[in-house]
């Protein structure tokens, strides 16, 4: 069961590294003492990192976001239509994909000169 993501051809090496690594034993992120860690640590461990970074206002769920609307706005360049973005974000309606998707207003008025 389940459903099948693509990964990113960085992603991909990065988790082979640590497959390699690690023999495929224990969590992908994990937390000090090397155990797993629960969701809303997760959450925070994304914070420190957007903090170490200096990336004001970001979070785990913005960077959602950024995912999805960088997805929707280069789908036409892979042959991908908004159904795909759907699909790569696990949502069972469009409606909530695209809720996730920032407008851009330079993009608009771009768009309103080819008109």
């Amino acid at each position: 069961g389940g459903r099948r993501v693509p990964l990113h051809p960085d992603l991909r090496s990065a988790l082979s590294a640590l497959l390699r690594a690690t023999d495929g034993v224990g969590p992908v992120i994990r937390s000090a003492k090397d155990g797993a860690l629960r969701a809303n640590s997760i959450v925070n461990w994304f914070s420190s990192l957007y903090r170490e970074i200096g990336a004001v206002g970001c979070s785990s769920h913005s960077g959602r976001r950024t995912f999805i609307t960088n997805a929707a706005r280069s789908a036409h360049r892979a042959g991908a239509s908004l159904r795909d973005v759907q699909l790569l974000a696990g949502h069972r309606s469009i409606e909530t994909t695209q809720r996730y998707i920032d407008g851009d207003t330079d993009a608009q008025r771009r768009l309103v000169q080819y008109l």
